[in-house]
């Protein structure tokens, strides 16, 4: 049965872009610098460039879905329009457990950078990887505004740290740290280019919350230009601070150069300062990613193809309350298997690798066919389709973790059909509906 209810429109440009670059701007750009430089030398810079032009189709892709068809089911409404509502559940609870896994990992690298930087241990690392998913989970509670402009706060002060960080390193920078430009030959630079993916991830998150947007058609795509512009700024300048100063493979470690960075322009407390920064950064990819996977549960349960209880709203800020107890309780469980030793951090990191590939799979071939009306649109959905799937083979192992979905998913419409037998003909009822609003 599906749940008649309509959530707020709050998210205006300046909330829409922030939201955006919070979702894909998380803890890679303190990583993955220097762990680049490491691979392939200055010639990483090369890898940096082309992800930055790679990810505009994948961006525009989406603003441009999200601009057409504004819905809290985000990607999974789009799938369910191409190819059927079926597929739209699989997308929907692709994205939704990616999250699940997802938001405790960025939530722990955070807080494992700020322990770091404190000379902290494990269990303070559990501590304030909880309290940043309580941040999350509370700030969506109260409500897009508010969140929006919290995003908006945080940003700016990220932004900020970064530029100075950027503008204090360029005092540093020596040209003899650019040569060899390629020690390790050109199987490098694809090698580094191949880890730079996971920094560009995170269109698809603000998809979901494009429903509450003000103005979806225009915003949209407005924000996704605009933050596709400020981050890809941000993470080649990052890197090529991280390759002019040689930041990169000391006694430190390449997977902290911007500390090193950020402790030339401010000395002692540049350690605290990058903690702090990390800490601000994950919190923002976390309020982003747990607004979008909530309103997700709340639209798979609207739609009827979830409990019911998950599409419950508060009363007070109409905000999808049940979505919301769904995370809080899958969070639980993740940050209680880590907290007891029972999973590493390395494995949680792995585990949605695959499901995040999928997702954007079935966007950008949806996109093929929303979009085809539109002749950049649908060469664009094609260019991001092809590059994804090129992606997809190194997923490895972690492919068992939607395939354990998709069993999930296919024996509950196994039983949902034997306790509802007329839901075959009203899914084929909405499909044809949905056909000819296409026409």
């Amino acid at each position: 049965m599906k749940v008649k209810q309509e959530l707020e429109r709050t998210i205006r440009l300046p909330q829409a872009v922030a939201l955006y670059i919070g979702a894909v701007m998380g803890s890679g750009i303190l990583l993955v610098p220097g762990m680049s430089a490491e691979m392939a030398g200055p010639a990483s810079l090369l890898a940096w460039g082309a992800m930055v032009i790679w990810m505009l189709p994948m961006a525009l892709v989406m603003g441009w879905l999200a601009a057409a068809y504004p819905h809290a089911g985000g990607v999974a409404h789009y799938v369910s329009r191409a190819f059927g509502e079926k597929a739209g559940v699989y997308a929907g609870w692709f994205f939704l457990m990616s999250v699940v896994i997802g938001a405790p990992v960025a939530a722990l690298t955070g807080a494992g950078y700020l322990s770091a930087a404190l000379g902290w241990g494990n269990f303070e690392v559990i501590i304030l990887g909880t309290a940043i998913l309580l941040i999350g989970l509370t700030v969506n509670y109260r409500g897009m505004k508010l969140s929006g402009r919290i995003q908006v706060t945080i940003i700016v002060g990220i932004v900020a740290v970064l530029l100075l960080a950027i503008i204090g390193s360029v005092p540093h920078i020596e040209s003899r740290n650019f040569t060899p430009f390629m020690p390790a030959g050109w199987i490098s630079v694809g090698q580094a280019a191949s880890i730079l993916f996971w920094c560009f991830i995170g269109w698809e998150a603000v998809s979901h919350l494009s429903e509450e947007f003000v103005n979806p058609k225009r915003d949209s795509v407005r924000g996704v230009i605009i933050a596709s512009t400020v981050v890809g700024l941000l993470y080649f300048l990052t890197a090529f601070a991280t390759v002019g100063t040689k930041s990169y493979g000391t006694e430190m470690g390449s997977d902290v150069a911007l500390v090193k960075v950020i402790n030339q322009m401010f000395g002692w407390g540049g350690s605290i300062l990058a903690g702090a920064t990390s800490f601000l950064i994950c919190s923002a990819t976390v309020i982003a990613y747990v607004g979008a996977a909530s309103r997700l549960a709340y639209a798979i349960a609207r739609d009827g193809n979830a409990p019911s209880a998950l599409a419950r709203l508060s009363k007070k800020y109409a905000t999808p309350v049940g979505g919301l107890t769904f995370l809080a309780v899958c969070f639980l469980m993740i940050i209680t298997l880590y907290g007891a030793g029972w999973i590493s951090l390395t494995t949680l990191i792995q585990l949605p690798n695959a499901t995040f590939i999928l997702t954007y799979l079935a966007g950008c071939a949806a996109g093929v066919r929303l979009l085809a009306n539109s002749r950049w649109g649908f060469r664009i959905s094609w260019i991001s389709l092809i590059l994804t799937a090129a992606v997809f083979p190194f997923t490895g192992w972690a492919i068992v973790y939607p395939a354990m979905i998709a069993l999930f998913v296919w024996l509950s419409y196994r039983y949902s059909k034997s306790k509802n037998p007329n839901r075959a003909a009203v899914a084929a009822s909405c499909k044809k509906d949905m056909k000819m609003e296409r026409t």
